[in-house]
């Protein structure tokens, strides 16, 4: 047992969520009842190709040790290419991580349509997991804060 697991530690989780279909699959997921970890709290943006990296650092200076960006399929964007523009950004945004202090293991990217709550709540349970297995982000948004 890792030792976030033997002191109780829930991670905070900051969901960005494209409207068109994670965030309708993640209501699919609620009105089916389905059972996932609340650790999550959702933020939904007309689509992840607005989202800007400073919102996703904001969120871990605030306090959230992990962020999931979400949006539709590749190809099924609502604005078209919108996704394609987001997963570049997050591809190169990654790596920029290890320079500000972060782990890469804190950001989660995932495309999520509307008719897939079961991938939703599945997405949610492991993000988690995962996050636990990190630890607590404590330090980082205090040292943010302090510059």
């Amino acid at each position: 047992m890792s030792e976030s697991e033997s002191t109780g530690f829930q991670p905070k989780i900051v969901a960005f969520v494209c409207n068109w279909c994670t965030y309708a699959g993640a209501d699919l997921a609620g009105t089916s009842r389905t059972k996932y970890g609340a650790n999550v709290r959702v933020i939904r943006v007309p689509c992840t190709g607005r989202i800007s990296p400073l919102f996703v650092l904001k969120a871990f200076e605030n306090g959230a040790d992990g962020v999931l960006v979400s949006g539709c399929h590749p190809g099924d964007c609502h604005y078209i290419s919108g996704n394609y523009h987001a997963r570049r950004r997050w591809t190169v945004f990654r790596e920029e991580l290890f320079f500000l202090g972060l782990d890469p293991g804190r950001l989660h990217f995932s495309w999520v349509s509307a008719a897939e709550g079961g991938k939703w709540a599945a997405l949610v349970d492991k993000v988690i997991t995962e996050v636990r297995e990190l630890g607590p982000l404590s330090s980082w948004s205090r040292k943010a804060s302090s510059a």
